[in-house]
């Protein structure tokens, strides 16, 4: 996350390496316009050497929170990046979208034609109905909220939207600040919904309920086959990811 840590310990194959923690306090302090978090008085700085500075002392507390709590809170302790939520979206925000908004709206926007909530199932009949019932209703929420359209499928044969919607949901994105394109660009991939993170930053749902319809397939799947492993941990991770995104974006909001 930063070049600020040392001390790296072998990890399974896949899994962030851990970092050992070499500071004993994290505040903020004041920086311009904005605000930073130093580790025993040393400013953090991003990979791209970038300094971790925001506007609002809210969320700056919380990312000073994020890093006072790392390594279970003591000198010494291993810690890796996703011990660090939010600090990871905040450099995102300020090392990628911010010097190229363009590009982070252009991959959003790539979510459109295989939004979750079009590709319909067939069978079996519960899934169907459960789809019909939770997933419309946030189509119709686009539609009336927005004046976008969009079609839908059955099974996986892909569909292209209309030229139309995909620049009326283009200018929506693009009339976002950084602060709410960085969160969209974690609950979205998780959701695998642009419409559902559409709905989440303008509050028309909360973080758990967007999950929720968005691990319909899965819950449902499970219901009828069984508990697995594997599936439940996905949907603890799409949980735990949109509720960090909507928690990230609910600091920035603050200012």
């Amino acid at each position: 996350m930063t070049d600020t840590t040392q001390h790296t310990s072998p990890t399974p194959a896949g899994k962030p390496a851990a970092r050992r923690r070499f500071w004993d306090s994290a505040t903020v302090a004041a920086e311009g316009t904005g605000h930073t978090v130093h580790l025993d008085g040393r400013p953090v700085r991003l990979p791209g050497r970038a300094l971790l500075l925001v506007h609002g002392r809210a969320l700056a507390q919380a990312l000073a929170d994020e890093w006072a709590q790392a390594g279970d809170g003591r000198k010494g302790g291993e810690f890796t990046p996703e011990d660090l939520p939010l600090t990871r979206i905040a450099g995102t925000m300020i090392e990628r979208i911010a010097p190229d908004r363009e590009a982070t709206v252009t991959a959003l926007l790539q979510y459109a034609n295989g939004e979750l909530l079009c590709y319909r199932a067939t069978h079996p009949a519960t899934l169907c109905e459960r789809q019909a019932a939770q997933w419309t209703p946030w189509l119709d929420w686009l539609r009336a909220r927005y004046g976008i359209a969009l079609r839908t499928t059955e099974g996986v044969m892909p569909i292209t939207q209309t030229p139309q919607a995909l620049e009326a949901l283009g200018t929506i994105l693009r009339g976002y600040d950084d602060a709410t394109l960085a969160a969209l660009g974690v609950m979205v991939p998780a959701m695998k919904s642009l419409v559902l993170g559409l709905a989440l930053v303008a509050g028309a749902c909360d973080a758990a309920r967007a999950a929720q319809v968005a691990t319909l397939d899965e819950r449902t799947q499970m219901e009828i086959w069984g508990h697995d492993a594997q599936l439940e941990a996905m949907l603890a991770a799409t949980t735990r990811e949109v509720a960090e995104a909507w928690s990230f974006l609910e600091l920035a909001r603050k200012g």
